[in-house]
């Protein structure tokens, strides 16, 4: 599948690792429904249009289902189709399993699990009417390993690596192509908000000895959505974490 003219939805597009597949998309010659939990910056929507290309938004919460479902007409509306979906948003609280309120757990879950599961599973419904069409779900490299502190982000992240599975086993059938992206430690505001000591520790951990970049996760979610023959797996980016 090339990008010309197809339409992707993109949910946590308003920066970071969302913001960058927008971008790259867009380059490709993507249509874009954006989602966010708050206003875009003018100035991103306006580097997206000069692409050439179609560009709405979409506000509101993906654990919320009505999101998802007016993702995919909004799609179907101003487009015609929706080819791809990235499952990006995501949100962290960390604290020690032993200290950790239920309520920190199953919001986390809530948004990173539910949310993924209620946008998807209305668009999976319109790809596999149609017969064609590529998920990619974000998950992270702290869902395949585990870390201290994140009892609720690995769980949740670790789920998404099986709803990845499951969705590209029912899928297959149909044409319709799902995977993930186990980022590691990426330069965005969530790692920036790290302590300096905490970062330090974290770079003495990565075999590459750097942060990656939110465009080098983008590259990847290109190349999953261009490659046809790869589904269910999940593509660790992560310079040699984990």
């Amino acid at each position: 599948m090339k990008l010309t003219d197809k339409t992707a939805i993109i949910t946590g597009a308003s920066r970071g690792i969302g913001e960058a597949i927008a971008r790259n998309f867009a380059e490709a010659g993507a249509n874009l429904v954006l989602n966010a939990r708050h206003e875009f910056p003018t100035e991103l929507i306006k580097e997206l249009e000069a692409f050439g290309h179609g560009v709405v938004t979409v506000l509101g919460n993906v654990d919320d289902p009505a999101t998802g479902q007016q993702l995919v007409a909004t799609a179907l509306d101003k487009f015609g189709s929706a080819d791809i979906l990235v499952n990006n948003a995501g949100i962290t609280s960390d604290m020690l399993t032993m200290r950790m309120k239920p309520e920190d757990f199953a919001r986390v879950v809530s948004v990173n699990l539910d949310g993924t599961f209620y946008v998807s599973q209305p668009v999976f419904k319109k790809m596999l009417k149609a017969r064609t069409g590529v998920i990619i779900n974000l998950a992270s490299v702290v869902g395949l390993t585990g870390n201290i502190g994140q009892a609720n982000y690995a769980a949740s992240k670790a789920g998404i690596i099986g709803l990845t599975k499951t969705l590209a086993r029912e899928g297959a059938m149909r044409g319709v192509r799902v995977n993930a992206i186990a980022p590691g430690m990426i330069a965005t505001d969530m790692t920036a908000a790290l302590s300096q000591a905490s970062q330090d520790q974290i770079l003495a951990e990565i075999p590459l000895k750097r942060f990656g970049q939110p465009e080098e996760i983008a590259h990847a979610a290109r190349f999953l959505v261009e490659n046809a023959y790869i589904t269910g797996q999940t593509l660790t980016v992560s310079g040699g974490l984990g």
